[in-house]
């Protein structure tokens, strides 16, 4: 009997520590996800009242392309968006090879994705307009994604679950105006 009081007890500790390392790996997520949008939320509503691009646009697409920050590119080169460009990747004698752009700084890759958006030639028609799918629309006929409409519903997906379009409520309305 002395045996199986010592298997029950080990199978309890086991049941423990299982359900311990399921919580954390599903708060770990929630954690990152949270730190991603507290950390870039006042920068993608501060460029939405500069450019008149949504909040929700930069910061969706931003989730998407960086894996919420969690991506190679973005760790190593600051690129939020999967922009194509030069990188100094082969002069640090890294081992992993990009085809993306280096960015200074995360706030920088921010900068000249909107700046990229803000040269398209359907900009001025929907500068201060706060639907988000027309801008995915335009965004995605324009080459921004090979992955077509795909991309557009893992970006919509992204807004609607983090509920990023409440970001939009915040634009100027002097942006709307123009």
């Amino acid at each position: 009997m002395r045996g199986g009081k010592k298997l029950l007890s080990r199978v309890v500790w086991f049941c423990a520590v299982l359900l311990c390392v399921l919580v954390a790996q599903t708060a770990y997520p929630q954690q990152y996800k949270k730190r991603y949008l507290d950390k870039y939320e006042d920068l993608s509503v501060r460029l939405m009242n500069e450019t008149g691009i949504p909040a929700s646009v930069i910061l969706g697409v931003a989730m998407l392309e960086s894996a919420m920050g969690t991506s190679r590119n973005a760790k190593l080169l600051h690129n939020h968006f999967g922009i194509v460009g030069r990188n100094s990747l082969a002069k640090k004698h890294a081992t992993y090879r990009s085809k993306y752009k280096e960015y200074p700084t995360d706030s920088a890759s921010y900068t000249h994705f909107v700046k990229l958006v803000t040269k398209k030639r359907w900009f001025s028609q929907l500068k201060g307009n706060t639907e988000y799918p027309l801008w995915l629309k335009h965004m995605n006929h324009t080459g921004y994604s090979t992955a077509g409409t795909e991309w557009i519903r893992r970006v919509t997906n992204l807004i609607k679950r983090y509920k990023l379009y409440k970001l939009d409520a915040q634009m100027d309305v002097a942006i709307k105006q123009t």
